[in-house]
């Protein structure tokens, strides 16, 4: 019993840590858009999974969003 309480401790514990940082990274590619050096089909498939990242954070699917953040950031440069 102890141990089943403890994982749904931690199991919820590191969900919520791991959606409060989708906002941040948003926030991170927001801010690198406007000065970004990229072609315009980079720039295109940045903005299209920040779209699909934000959206995903909503829809509280977080390890989707996080999966399309991190891959714009890649494309960005951003580490």
């Amino acid at each position: 019993m102890k141990t089943t309480v403890l994982f749904v401790a931690l199991a919820f514990a590191s969900s919520v840590a791991f959606a409060s940082s989708c906002p941040k990274h948003m926030k991170a590619i927001d801010a690198a858009l406007p000065k970004a050096k990229l072609s315009s089909a980079q720039m295109r498939e940045v903005k299209k999974l920040r779209a699909e990242g934000g959206a995903s954070h909503k829809a509280g699917k977080h390890a989707d969003s996080m999966a399309a953040l991190t891959r714009a950031e890649g494309i960005l440069g951003i580490k």
